[in-house]
């Protein structure tokens, strides 16, 4: 990112916002980790590898998904209480947005690394792999929030956001798989433009 600054200041308001009287400053703060992880992550590779400012903005996109879930908690976010009632769904939906870019994102993240750090030689096999890593990263997080609520015991209900829906987390993974195909069956070239 040419201006990292900017980047950097946009994640700290998002971030602050979110803090400012969540519904749970546990489960808010079990929701907002992946996203400081991740930009201590950015923040300690930077010298070594930038990614291109569409990643950047996704990821920064990204954080902000997080951030909004963290605050209301994924099963209360007022804008999809709107839509539940409006189409008569059953449950508050944003976690589906949350998983959605939990494939969608992470697709352009390693697209990017694979493509530029040449780990893919045959580019037929770059899809399968991106997939493969994508899905790989949402059973992962899946297995976590599991280990979380274990641990956790009561609190957890907020931070998985289940909301009694038995195949929540089959659906969760199905919408990060969703997600990652969408970015490389639309986004691949413009990608690569940006590479």
């Amino acid at each position: 990112m040419k201006k990292p600054i900017i980047f950097i200041s946009l994640f700290l308001f998002g971030f602050i916002v979110s803090a400012v009287n969540p519904k749970d400053y546990f489960t808010w703060f079990l929701e907002v980790v992946p996203a400081i992880v991740g930009v201590m992550i950015l923040m300690l590779t930077y010298k070594k590898f930038q990614f291109s400012n569409l990643v950047y903005c996704m990821i920064l996109a990204h954080c902000y998904v997080l951030f909004i879930g963290g605050h209301y908690t994924y099963a209360e976010v007022p804008f999809f209480d709107w839509i539940k009632e409006m189409f008569h769904q059953s449950r508050n939906n944003y976690d589906k947005v949350g998983h959605f870019a939990q494939g969608f994102v992470p697709a352009f993240i390693v697209r990017e690394i694979f493509i530029r750090k040449a780990v893919v030689i045959k580019n037929a096999w770059l899809p399968f792999l991106i997939m493969s890593v994508c899905v790989c990263i949402s059973a992962f997080y899946e297995f976590l929030e599991w280990f979380v609520a274990i641990v956790s015991g009561q609190s957890a209900e907020a931070f998985l956001g289940t909301q009694g829906y038995v195949w929540d987390t089959q659906s969760d993974m199905l919408y990060a798989t969703i997600g990652a195909t969408t970015m490389l069956l639309f986004f691949s070239k413009i990608h690569d433009k940006q590479i």
